[in-house]
């Protein structure tokens, strides 16, 4: 057997040092981070041949003392910790003393430093961990950071790098997210020298996403807010129509740090629910602070994983965050209006009877006001869309105790409503009679509408007239969001409409068997399910809206999505009414009615609805800007 021996110094330091510099990019997150604990309002990043040939980190910090400088590359050796209890409340980003030794260890290092107040700067050189020079200097404030040559010691790690180009790509991220976590500093990348990005340090988080992200995303961001117990979220989140094909542009920062979450990812799509289409993900720049206690960032070298002591907590943070922005940009029209269109909208209503002061009152209490800071516990109170539905809050779904068992679903039960109280007066008492100097009561006319609606296109879309704007509305996608806003709302119940002949659809076994199951649910939704052989199933009732031909085409989507979701029962329910209210949503292709066509458009230039179930815009305009220069006019 062989012999257990202790490892050569230089072959630990090795090891060690791969734990914590995996790339180039490691390597400038560390130093970047060693800069802003040092206290830098500005800070240069530049790199070349990816970072593999060259990295230079310069920053205005604090500086090094002269007699701490060695000491500083030894592993362990650290200014930010003392004692244990420090690491329960750790308020730094760098914590652990192996960021420099493990560079160093791998590379060829220069150290240019002056502390502040100093008269002199000092220069220390170091290859693979030793020091082989060090001499006075004269040098600005802060510290300079030179690396070269990485892994030029440890051939096998050097050949599992990337191109340069892949490790150039790499470096890049790393500066964008820092740049991203602190606005206040202004941090300049160079690579390969020519400027990359260049943020300006005003502390504002808005001109730092249009800097690093670009104009496009930048104006696609709604500022997002929330405060729950001892954590407060702020930053921006992407408007649903803006989302994106991946989760790249999401970044979370906890007290100044970046962090990958599944947590917080799981939250912030959670609020997006209804919203976006399959495959999209929202953007995001959060930032959670909360007291370094109760989030734990000792879990993982790369310091990138963080533990929270109360995960619930922030993750409500986050949720709430997230859905007040999208409840304040869904009541903001998308669709400018002209004044003449505005002053009709602002124009004072006539004052409703003073003999009805319950139902103003209950009418004002339904509005409630959007732009304002709340807590999450009255975010819960008085929007709609949080994690309990409005109505559908005893939905739940019973779990199977043994595999093989088919789901259930439970509905709540309602109670029969009282009988309202019948008038048992034989004649109605007489109007009093209007004498003969009593001028008629004069109806007040309505004001004009703010719109013209000038009819329809290819029989889907609606054409709008509004000021200088042509407004283009997908009259299928507007009624699918209303149907599917009614079908969720409290109190619904179903109108049904009784089939003279059932409608017979073969499914399989399994699909029958799950709709059966869940024949309580279906009988909610309007739909009465019997059993009809081993692998089909009569529909005698439908929801009133829904067209025989759809029945069958309907129950085998509702058996599919039951049975794809039957681990979720909120995931479920939604899915099964996004089917339900597409197929009772009017359909493209057919002429609607003027009254139908003005239902909606009201709905939709209010700003009630923007996007349908499946996160599609439902609007779209043209302004006469637009139209005047395609034909080219002048005037």
């Amino acid at each position: 057997m062989p012999k257990i021996a202790k490892l050569d110094p230089h072959v630990a330091d090795l090891i060690a040092a791969g734990e914590v510099v995996e790339r180039p990019g490691s390597v400038v997150k560390e130093l970047m981070e060693n800069a802003i604990d040092a206290g830098a309002t500005s800070l240069t990043v530049e790199i070349r041949g990816g970072g593999m040939a060259m990295i230079r980190v310069t920053d205005n910090g604090c500086g090094i003392a002269a007699e701490d400088a060695e000491t500083a590359f030894l592993r362990h050796a650290t200014s930010k910790l003392r004692t244990e209890y420090d690491l329960e409340a750790i308020g730094t980003l760098g914590f652990r003393g192996e960021a420099l030794a493990a560079i160093a260890a791998v590379s060829r290092v220069t150290l240019l430093t002056r502390e502040r107040g100093a008269a002199e700067g000092l220069q220390l050189e170091l290859e693979g961990g030793e020091v082989t020079g060090r001499s006075i200097a004269g040098c600005p404030e802060g510290t300079v950071m030179t690396v070269r040559d990485l892994f030029f010691n440890t051939p096998a790690r050097q050949k599992f790098m990337k191109s340069d180009k892949a490790e150039g790509a790499n470096v890049s991220a790393v500066v964008l997210r820092c740049a991203l976590s602190h606005p206040e500093i202004s941090i300049k990348y160079i690579k390969d020298g020519k400027t990359e990005c260049h943020t300006p340090g005003d502390g504002r988080v808005d001109s730092c996403i249009y800097n690093l992200l670009g104009r496009e995303i930048a104006g696609s961001m709604l500022e997002a807010a929330s405060e729950n117990g001892g954590v407060a979220v702020t930053g921006y989140v992407s408007a649903p129509v803006s989302a994106r094909g991946s989760r790249a542009y999401q970044f979370f920062f906890v007290n100044g740090r970046f962090i990958r979450s599944k947590t917080l990812q799981a939250a912030l799509e959670q609020a997006y629910r209804n919203t976006l289409l399959t495959g999209r993900f929202p953007a995001c720049v959060l930032y959670i602070t909360m007291s370094p206690g109760a989030v734990d960032v000792n879990v993982h070298p790369t310091k990138t994983e963080v533990k929270f002591l109360n995960e619930k907590q922030v993750f409500d943070g986050v949720y709430y965050a997230a859905l007040s922005a999208l409840a304040g940009e869904s009541r903001r029209a998308e669709i400018p209006l002209s004044e003449s269109s505005r002053a009709a909208l602002d124009a004072p209503k006539e004052p409703e009877p003073a003999a009805a002061p319950a139902k103003q009152s209950a009418r004002a209490a339904s509005k409630p006001a959007f732009y304002q800071n709340m807590s999450a516990d009255a975010f819960r109170r008085t929007q709609v869309g949080g994690t309990e539905r409005r109505g559908w809050s005893a939905l739940r779904q019973t779990m199977p105790a043994e595999p093989g068992r088919t789901p259930a679903w439970t509905m709540p039960e309602t109670a029969p409503k009282k009988a309202e109280p019948i008038q048992t007066a034989m004649t109605p008492p007489a109007a009093p009679a209007r004498t003969a100097k009593e001028p008629p009561a004069e109806i007040p006319a309505e004001p004009a509408a703010p719109y013209r609606i000038i009819g329809e296109a290819m029989a889907t879309y609606i054409l709008v007239e509004q000021g200088d704007t042509l407004v283009l509305i997908d009259k299928h996608a507007a009624h699918e969001r209303i149907l599917f806003d009614k079908l969720r709302a409290d109190g619904y119940s179903a109108m049904s409409q009784a089939l003279l002949t059932p409608v017979i659809c073969d499914l399989t076994a399994e699909e029958a068997a799950l709709l059966l199951a869940n024949r309580a649910f279906l009988d909610a939704l309007g739909f009465e399910v019997d059993a009809f052989g081993e692998r089909s199933v009569a529909v005698r009732q439908v929801p009133a809206d829904i067209d025989t031909g759809e029945v069958r085409p309907l129950l085998g989507e509702l058996a599919e999505k039951l049975a794809l979701h039957a681990g979720n029962a909120d995931e479920a329910r939604d899915e099964i009414l996004h089917s339900v209210a597409c197929k009772a949503a009017i359909k493209a292709g057919r002429m609607s009615e003027p009254e139908e066509l003005r239902a909606l458009v009201e709905r939709v230039l209010s700003g009630e609805i923007k996007y349908c179930p499946h996160g599609r815009p439902v609007a779209t305009e043209l302004t006469k800007a637009a139209l005047d220069k395609s034909f080219r006019r002048t005037v």
